[in-house]
């Protein structure tokens, strides 16, 4: 993988500038955390180099004056939405991530429960929360939002929301992802702390979009790509053009929502110390970028990734074409397609060629590699040992795992296990390796080349199992499918 992204210098002017932000409100900020606090691995993908858990590492620093509060959406909840980097429902992320703050040394105080309207799915969250000693809140549905500033700036608005006790000078505000409504909890809060005689400070500590890059770099295109089920769209902010002159980019929904933080801030303090939405924020990613074109096509590469999670979603009846559509229109402006993606043009003619399901990868080294599915192995086990023999100098003809090994496991899939599919996954055929490795020398150098597989990309002419798809992950690489269905 080609490194292009300072991660370091990241850490270093990022903290730096939270902790100048911290300092301007004296007494209580609550800070919204854009994007995810760690596993953010969008961030990782797109600018390589940058570490899923920067941010915490960062806020760690902080853990004895801050603590947090989990946002999930009512909406999330009653459609089950699900994290596609992890594999499991936003709900249960919450606990998760609860758990993972918990262990690493911060308060975790409350959930809240936003764009609640009586939806029985939530009231159930809310009991089950409860039942494990967690308080949770409620933030209603307000109609309008988020352009009828009067009503939202009052007590049947923001007013009528749950209270979020807090305890701490510094509230980091989180969510499982976007759309959560993470930026209405910290303005509420601040509507009722006011009333309450806090004068609390707002600030928003984000990654995408990088506001110092240009609205059609690759990096921000690759933001609206992984938002395209929020139908989010990167925008020139008017607010900061007009204040300085400067062009900045930011998104639809902080800037339709500026005109709300603006009256809040005048009714509380009279003024607003923000003069554009860009200007909430705390982004050093543009500055922390040492190769631009590393960075860009690691871009386009998530573009592409983008496009196939939806062709796949949908196929699967998980979305609507919107999502579809809305990423194929981002091909155009960064000026690509499927083909930029070599895996996919070397998997689909080898499927071409041989009327089965394949695969292909991109090795660092620029190499390709291709297998078909046989009646032993599916396209992804056979990838992955075509690919280790390759970095281990091993002949392809030979047969690191031999077929009398393989056919016993077989049997006990189909005749004990009752699986339709008799063919080895990728991690049946890890531990066939890992079994036949201290006595087999070709089998233990295949094994020690798999850290090599890191970075590297896999494309797949057939959805694979999630069994597939973990190990790939796993092992660090990237992998897109065609949205069809193993025969």
């Amino acid at each position: 993988m080609k490194y292009g992204f300072d991660n370091e210098k990241y850490l270093r002017i990022q903290s730096e500038h939270i902790m100048e932000r911290i300092a301007q409100f004296g007494n209580k900020l609550y800070l919204e955390l854009g994007g995810k606090l760690f596993d953010d691995y969008h961030a990782s993908r797109v600018l390589p180099g940058f570490q899923p858990d920067s941010k915490l590492r960062m806020l760690s620093k902080l853990s004895d004056k801050a603590e947090i509060v989990i946002v999930i959406s009512a909406l999330d909840i009653e459609k089950n939405k699900v994290r596609n980097d992890l594999g499991i429902t936003y709900d249960m992320d919450v606990l998760r991530l609860r758990e993972e703050f918990m262990n690493r040394g911060f308060l975790v105080s409350s959930v809240v429960i936003t764009h609640y309207n009586g939806q029985s799915s939530a009231d159930a969250f809310r009991e089950k929360l409860g039942r494990m000693g967690i308080t949770a809140y409620y933030h209603y549905t307000i109609e309008g939002y988020p352009t009828n500033v009067d009503l939202i700036d009052s007590d049947e608005g923001f007013g009528r929301n749950d209270y979020v006790e807090t305890s701490r000078p510094l509230v980091i505000v989180t969510a499982p992802g976007p759309g959560s409504g993470k930026m209405a909890v910290c303005l509420s809060q601040l509507y009722n702390e006011h009333k309450r005689g806090i004068e609390a400070g707002y600030a928003k500590f984000e990654t995408f979009p990088v506001w110092s890059l240009p609205l059609k770099h690759p990096v921000n295109i690759a933001y609206e790509a992984a938002t395209a089920d929020l139908n989010d769209v990167n925008m020139i902010d008017p607010f900061h053009l007009e204040a300085y002159g400067k062009t900045a980019i930011n998104y639809n929904r902080d800037i339709e929502i500026f005109p709300v933080l603006n009256a809040l801030f005048e009714g509380i303090y009279g003024t607003n110390p923000y003069k554009s939405p860009t200007d909430m924020g705390v982004n050093m990613v543009g500055f922390c970028i040492n190769d631009d074109e590393a960075c860009c096509d690691a871009s386009r590469m998530e573009i592409i990734r983008r496009y196939f999670t939806a062709l796949n979603s949908f196929a699967k009846g998980e979305c609507n074409d919107s999502e579809v559509s809305k990423i194929a229109l981002l091909f155009k402006q960064a000026k690509i397609d499927v083909s930029y993606r070599k895996p996919v043009k070397a998997a689909r003619e080898r499927a071409e060629k041989s009327g089965r399901a394949c695969s292909a990868i991109e090795l660092a080294d620029g190499s390709i590699i291709t297998a078909e599915t046989s009646d032993l192995l599916g396209p992804s086990a056979a990838l992955i040992l075509n690919a280790v023999k390759h970095l281990a100098g091993i002949d392809h003809s030979v047969k690191l795992i031999p077929q009398s090994l393989i056919e016993p496991i077989q049997h006990t899939k189909t005749h004990y296990l009752k699986s339709r599919n008799p063919r080895l996954h990728t991690d049946e055929v890890l531990v066939a390796l890992s079994v036949l490795s201290p006595h087999d020398e070709n089998c233990r150098r295949a094994l020690e080349k798999l850290p090599e597989l890191n970075g590297c990309q896999v494309h797949s002419t057939v959805m694979l199992s999630e069994v597939d798809q973990k190990i790939f992950k796993k092992l660090g690489v990237g992998l897109t499918c065609d949205p069809a269905h193993k025969k």
